[in-house]
């Protein structure tokens, strides 16, 4: 299924730097489990960004949005 993805993150220190506001957006075919899967270790996993995405190093506010695109 495709799906959209729409991660907005507020407050960032990406290699130092202190940055307001990101939003990225992005589509992607992916399987329900892994939408279960990525949803889950979003909750659960508490450095789930800065694990993840290199030079961030703090994240103030995050949400991630997933849903389906009309085809």
């Amino acid at each position: 299924m495709r799906m959209r993805f729409t991660l907005t993150m507020e407050n960032l220190v990406v290699n130092n730097k202190h940055i307001d506001n990101v939003v990225l957006d992005w589509e992607e075919e992916v399987e329900q489990d892994q939408v279960i899967t990525m949803s889950q270790e979003w909750i659960t996993t508490k450095n789930f960004l800065t694990e993840r995405m290199t030079g961030l190093q703090k994240v103030g506010e995050s949400s991630l949005t997933i849903e389906p695109v009309e085809q």
